[in-house]
Order: structure tokens, then C-alpha cells, then sequence
């Protein structure tokens, strides 16, 4: 059998399942869903003698970049000819059609693509991209192969006009190359605003022609080779050698890339806050009370992060007003965004500048001096012909008149605060749309941040509220998804963190809401991945990996497994061997009452699909025990398990700014000679071991006697490390039933710390009592 005969064969195979219109969550092809679809019955081939006709200039350019995927070395398909209603695929204009919506009629001679502008001709051309096989991604195509579409028909519009993702370009430095390859996936999606995070702290990434110090110093941070929130500041004289920037050649590269895929180019200049970069190039932008060197910051910064414009400057208005100038010739977007979140005062409050800014605009706070600076720059940027995009901490004060607040703090509850005073919004709420969160089982993924945003838990995000009035609902522009790029470091890092939550969005954005089905999603994300595959995206495959939960149940330990895809099965082994096909098979939670190893993974048709979940369950007298205490997750103490090195693994027990103090209840009076306990320390985020713990034995849990008690050193105890740690006592030779646990918190963290004057946290995960 010949090379194209194989294609063909395998096109069929593929093809040969058809779409039900009565079930379309069950459409295996297209991602975000379709609103409305009907099967029809044949075929349509695409040929090198296929022709598209088009009715005008316009429409030419988004049939050529669809031709363009059949591009090979030695041929080009179809052709296109202006004015050729008659052609194998037509394009022709609808304008009883809203903007970006399409209609799609595919027979087994004939494709007809209706629209009212150039955007809806755009999305059918990717409808039509993916009812394709996975291979039209493929730039080695075979010469001679035959593409075909089923017959259907669809009508189709989006559900918001704001169908967005924010890269975060600051913090780390992403290759154009990267941003062109997510711009291609987001057209793919049907997904249009591409938001650009050009500045913070860790660098200034946008070439400004009048201030080349911007990117000369600005772009470059010193290099540290530890976890962000565990780098240092620059010290004076350090060579910067890490970052990059854009050229303003490469912003209207990107800008032209994402046009003819219908993205619009967002670009975020910070304001006042998180400009340490620009400070670091230009000092004397910062309140003249700053004496410290200012560099640009590797990483959290500390107080150093609390250097933010002067407010009292006018030279400071000056050097934005002619940023923004550059800015807007630059890009086209009716945006821009001035960012404005999680501005400091401490330099305000003691700056003569600003105190005197404060009194002359009859100011009677810093807040309402940032809602001057913020309504100051607004007002400009609105003279300019743009508008203005803010984070939702500008609702703290006087919105600018008309600014657009995008929703991030929580479930971005404050957005909606702005939508009530007449607003937009957008929402991107940090607890389900930033991307920069754990997409998966923590023990799996790489080191990032905070608890968990599945893919399950974007797929399932409804942004609009029940209890919303639905007049401010309807000034809900739509939602974006948002990378903060703290823990890439490589163009894989970002793209694994993106796909494939970046699918789930697009359903929330372009679908509605009563079409939602889970298991529809996942068959149509399977067959969308394949062309992930074939451009080349380094997705994440976390939703295939199980999770679990083991919970002391009667002096045993009930071990559950999950995995968020229900159509896998999982299959486990408690004998130390590794899971197979043939293993058995969970259903129920498993009940433990002995040290075990549990070995575990998902399988599809026979194939492993996620990796090795690996349990150790150990046993002593303290398993399986109940914990007295007010912290709900005191069970993790005794579950017989231990964490990892993630405090936020959830196997870990933790206690914030204060001391704590739990007891575990043997059940029986027990005779007890050794004690074990675990600690973490996660210097970047503030977590560290106690200063003391007191260990005190009792027979009724009312009168103690104390049995131990050692300490740490402060050298100890702010280490500059991550890394699980245990602290063994031997020969208490004691008894009782009820053991506690006194910790006292080591206090906030020392002045030479990466977070100076923060609370800290201690964290404690298994209690072994022998």
C-alpha cells in the first residue's frame, strides 16, 4: 500500500464517526463548540485542483492563509480568484450576520462560507482547519494527499467580544518566535485579544526610541539560578546578562502576525507600581527620599518592590505621557492598559513631593493621590484616541471616567463592583483563570505557585454570577485567561502552562453556557491536541494524572483515587510492582491497615496515559489516629503519608502568624519512646520550621507533663533552601494517651530576608509515634 493510499485510509477512518445534531457535545473535532450544527451526508475532498473564490481583496488574505496550509515543497493549493462565485469554495457576504459570527454549508461538491466581515470568514477557515486531520498542521505533507470534510452545516457566533489571554513578557522574557506560535493556537480557538504584560519589576521589554536606557538597563536582570521568589536583589556592579526585549520592528512583526488572525495586540504599560525596571534606568523617576541602589529585580524583590513612581514629579508625567505617545503609533489597539494594581505607599507617605502634591489637589490620602496619578494618565491616554484598561485595584479609589476593569483579586468580585458604577469589565480571576497556578496533581508538576486551576476547574468557570443584576452583566465585555511567567524558564515552560487550559477558555468564552459537557469537551480536546502535536506545542498532559486523598476512617487509613478525565480507568498495585493493563482495577476507596506502597496510574484501551502516582503509607501508633485542634486539615498529621517538597501539595498542615498547638488522641493508653515529626522550609514564601516545640504527654487530655522540648537556631530556621525536613526524639520512655504539640512561630522574617518583615507560616505533615 502506497504512502498516499495509507493517508487516505486513515483520512476515512477518521471521518467515518460523523456529527449527531441533535448531541453536539459529543462532536469530536471542533474546539471551542460549535452553537449550532447539522450533519449532512458525503464528503468534501480538497484537491490540488480545489479552487476558492472571493469577492474582494480582503477576503483573498484569509483564504490565502488558509490555502497556505496545504503548502508543500512541490505544490500550493487551492487557488484563489477574486470574483469566482463559482469556484469549489466561496466566500460571500451576509451582512444580516453579526461581526464575527459565520455561516458554514459543506456538501460533497461545494463549500459555502457566509459572513459580514472579515472575522467570520477567519473563524470558519478554522472551523474548517480543524474538521481537517491533525497532518494539515504538518509542514512535511505527503505530495498527493486527498484533505476531507464531512458534509454539515453550521451556524456560529461568539458569546463575548473579549476572548482574551495575557502573556506576561516581564518577568520572563518570551522569544517572538513563542509569541507567534501561541498567537497561531489562539486563531486556531477563535480566541481575539492577545494582552502583552510589557513591563514590571524584572524587566522592560518594548524598545522606546526616545529613552533607549529603558531597554539598555531596563530589559537585563542579574541572573540567579534558584526559584523567583528565592532570588536576591541585584547588588551594584553585577552584570545583568538575563532578558531581552522587543525591537519595535518585532512589535509590528507580532502585531501584523496576530491581524490576520483577527488578535488584537493589547499592550500594558505599568503604572505607578511595578516599574522598578524603568526606575533602575532612570532613578530620578522614584521619590527623591529612595537612596538605595535601584536595580532591575530577578525576583520578588522585597522592599525593594515597594519603589514605584513619584507621584509629585510632573517630569515622571512627562517621561509617561511620551511613552504612551510611542506607544500608541506603535500599536493599533484601541487599548491600552495601565495596569495600576498592588501599588505601595510607604515611599508616598514620607515623600515631600508627593505629601505635596497631596495638599495642593486637596487629596486626603495615598489612595486618592493613586487615583489622581492613575486618572492623570487616563485622561491622556483618552486624548490619544485610545482607552483605558485597568487591574481592579483602581476601585479602591475614583475609577478614571471610563476606564475598563479587568477582574483578577479572588473571582474578581471587584469588577463587578466597577460594572455597578457604570464600567466595563472583563473577567481573569486568579483563582480560576491564572495559568501560572498547579494544573494538576502537585507531586507531578513543576514548581510554581499557590493550590490548583485544573483544567476541569476553567472548563467549569461560569463568569457570570446568578445574583448579578443583569443590567451590569451586560457590561461584561468577556474573560481572558493569564500567564504570569514567574517559574518559566524556557519557551516550553510557558507553552506547557497555557495548553491545554487555553481550549477550556475558549469554550467559555465562544460557547454557551447550556451546551457545556464535560465528556464532550475531553473527546474533542483529544482529537484538538493532535494538533498541538503536529505545531509543535509542548502542552501539558496533567489531566491524566490521578490524585489522592488519604484519610484517617477508625484507626485505618481510607485511600481515595481521582483522576479529572472519568473516562480513564485506574489501575493500582499494592505488591511494589509497577502498574499494568492488567492491574487491578479501582473503584471504591481502598481501606489500609499496614505500611503499603501503592503503585497507580490511569489507562486508556490498554495504554498508560498519565504517570505513576507512588503512595508510601507508613504505620505506627500515631496513624490512623483522630487530631484534636481548630485546624481542619489536622487529619494530614496521622494519614500515615508524607508531603512533598510543595507546602501546597495538600498534605501538609499549616498555621499562619501565630502559634499552634494540636493533639493527637492514641485512643489508648500507649507506651511512647520515640517521636518523629516533619517540617518544610519554602524560604521564598515565608515558610519555615518553629522557633521551639514543646512535646507534653496526658492520660485525660486535661493535665500535661511535658516529656520534650528542643529549638531551632534563627540560622536554622531561615535557611535559604526548600526542603522537607524531620526532627526525631528518641528514649522518652514514657506513656499516655494524649500527645500535644506546642509550636511557637519564629516571628516575621529578619530585615536580610527576601521577604523582610513578613509573617510567616510553619507547616507540619506526619506525626510517627513508636
Amino acid at each position: 500500500m502506497n504512502i498516499v493510499k495509507t493517508l487516505l485510509l486513515s483520512i476515512t477512518l477518521c471521518f467515518s464517526g460523523g456529527i449527531s445534531g441533535k448531541d453536539f457535545s459529543n462532536n469530536k473535532w471542533v474546539i471551542p463548540q460549535i452553537n449550532n450544527l447539522k450533519s449532512g451526508n458525503g464528503t468534501f475532498h480538497i484537491t490540488r485542483h480545489t479552487t476558492m473564490g472571493v469577492e474582494n481583496k480582503e477576503q483573498a488574505e484569509v483564504a490565502k492563509l488558509f490555502a497556505s496550509l496545504f503548502y508543500s515543497a512541490s505544490a500550493s493549493f487551492p487557488t484563489i480568484k477574486i470574483g469566482n462565485n463559482q469556484a469549489d469554495i466561496v466566500f460571500v457576504t451576509n451582512k444580516n450576520l453579526k461581526e464575527e459570527a459565520y455561516k458554514l454549508n459543506v456538501t460533497s461538491h461545494k463549500i459555502k462560507i457566509e459572513a459580514s466581515g472579515i472575522p467570520g470568514f477567519f473563524y470558519a477557515t478554522q472551523t474548517l482547519r480543524q474538521l481537517l486531520p491533525a497532518d494539515i498542521e504538518d509542514k512535511q505533507k505527503a505530495i498527493k494527499a486527498v484533505w476531507s470534510i464531512p458534509a454539515m452545516t453550521i451556524e456560529d457566533e461568539p458569546r463575548f467580544g473579549y476572548r482574551g489571554l495575557m502573556l506576561d513578557v516581564a518577568r520572563y522574557f518570551i522569544p517572538k518566535e513563542t509569541v507567534l506560535k501561541i498567537v497561531n493556537s489562539m486563531g486556531l480557538l477563535k480566541l481575539n485579544k492577545l494582552h502583552l504584560h510589557l513591563v514590571d519589576d524584572n524587566g522592560w521589554r518594548l524598545e522606546i526610541k526616545k529613552y533607549p536606557k529603558l531597554t539598555e538597563v531596563g530589559a537585563w536582570k542579574v541572573e540567579r539560578k534558584v526559584p523567583f521568589p528565592d532570588r536576591r536583589n541585584p547588588e551594584p556592579g553585577e552584570v545583568a546578562t538575563a532578558g531581552g526585549f522587543y525591537s519595535q520592528q518585532d512589535i509590528k512583526e507580532i502585531i501584523a502576525y496576530a491581524s490576520k488572525r483577527q488578535i488584537e495586540i493589547i499592550p500594558e504599560i505599568e503604572m505607578p507600581a511595578h516599574t522598578v525596571s524603568s526606575l533602575a534606568a532612570y532613578p530620578s523617576l522614584a521619590c527623591p527620599i529612595v537612596k538605595q541602589f535601584i536595580g532591575v529585580l530577578p525576583g520578588l524583590g522585597g522592599k525593594n518592590s515597594e519603589i514605584v513612581y513619584c507621584a509629585g514629579n510632573d517630569s515622571v508625567f512627562t517621561f509617561l505621557e511620551n511613552v504612551i505617545d510611542e506607544v500608541t503609533k506603535l500599536f493599533p489597539s484601541r487599548y491600552i492598559h495601565l495596569g495600576g494594581d498592588e501599588a505601595s505607599k510607604t515611599n508616598w507617605k514620607k515623600c515631600p513631593l508627593c505629601q505635596a502634591r497631596m495638599k495642593a489637589e486637596h487629596l486626603s490620602d495615598e489612595e486618592e493621590l493613586q487615583s489622581y496619578f492613575m486618572k492623570r494618565m487616563s485622561k491622556y491616554v483618552r486624548s490619544k484616541g485610545k482607552e483605558v484598561i485597568g487591574w481592579d485595584e483602581l476601585t479602591n479609589s475614583e475609577l478614571p471616567e471610563g476606564c475598563i476593569i479587568f477582574g483578577w483579586q479572588g473571582n474578581g468580585n471587584a469588577a463587578y463592583k466597577a460594572g455597578k458604577l457604570g464600567h466595563r469589565f472583563v473577567m481573569t480571576p486568579a483563582k480560576t483563570l491564572y495559568l501560572i497556578r498547579y494544573q494538576g496533581p502537585q507531586w507531578f508538576e513543576p514548581l510554581t505557585y499557590f493550590g490548583n486551576n485544573t483544567l476541569k476547574n476553567v472548563y467549569d468557570y461560569e463568569p457570570v454570577q446568578k445574583d448579578w443584576d443583569p443590567k451590569v452583566a451586560k457590561l461584561l465585555m468577556g474573560v481572558q485567561a493569564s500567564l504570569w511567567t514567574e517559574f518559566c524558564n524556557t519557551p516550553e515552560d510557558v507553552e506547557y502552562l497555557i495548553f491545554p487550559r487555553l481550549a477550556a477558555l475558549s469554550e467559555i468564552a465562544w460557547g454557551k453556557k447550556e451546551n457545556k459537557n464535560w465528556n464532550g469537551f475531553l473527546k474533542r480536546l483529544d482529537v484538538f491536541n493532535k494538533h498541538l502535536d503536529k505545531i509543535g506545542i509542548n502542552y501539558a498532559r496533567s489531566m491524566y494524572n490521578i490524585d489522592h486523598q488519604v484519610k484517617p476512617n477508625k484507626e485505618k487509613l481510607d485511600v481515595t483515587l481521582s483522576c479529572i478525565r472519568p473516562d480513564m480507568l485506574i489501575r493500582y498495585t499494592t505488591n511494589g510492582s509497577a502498574p499494568t493493563k492488567n492491574s487491578r482495577l479501582y473503584h471504591t476507596p481502598l481501606t489500609i491497615s499496614q505500611q503499603t506502597v501503592i503503585r497507580a496510574a490511569t489507562f486508556s484501551a490498554g495504554k498508560q496515559m498519565g504517570k505513576t502516582l507512588y503512595l508510601k503509607l507508613g504505620w505506627n501508633k500515631a496513624t490512623g489516629k483522630p487530631v484534636l485542634g481548630n485546624n481542619p486539615n489536622g487529619y494530614l498529621l496521622t494519614n500515615g503519608l508524607e508531603g512533598s517538597n510543595k507546602q501546597s501539595d495538600f498534605e501538609w498542615c499549616g498555621w499562619y502568624d501565630g502559634d499552634a498547638t494540636f493533639v493527637v488522641d492514641l485512643l489508648k493508653k500507649e507506651s511512647i519512646d520515640t517521636i518523629k515529626i516533619g517540617f518544610i522550609t519554602n524560604y521564598g514564601m515565608a515558610v519555615h520550621k518553629p522557633s521551639q516545640v514543646k512535646i507534653l504527654v496526658s492520660d485525660d487530655n486535661v493535665n500535661f507533663r511535658e516529656v520534650s522540648e528542643f529549638s531551632f537556631t534563627t540560622k536554622e530556621i531561615f535557611t535559604e533552601r526548600t526542603r522537607r525536613e524531620e526532627k526525631t526524639i528518641n528514649r522518652l520512655n514514657t506513656s499516655g494517651r494524649f500527645v500535644k504539640f506546642a509550636l511557637n512561630n519564629p516571628g516575621h522574617c529578619p530585615d536580610n530576608h527576601v521577604r523582610p518583615g513578613q509573617p510567616t507560616w510553619m507547616y507540619v505533615d506526619e506525626v510517627t509515634i513508636n
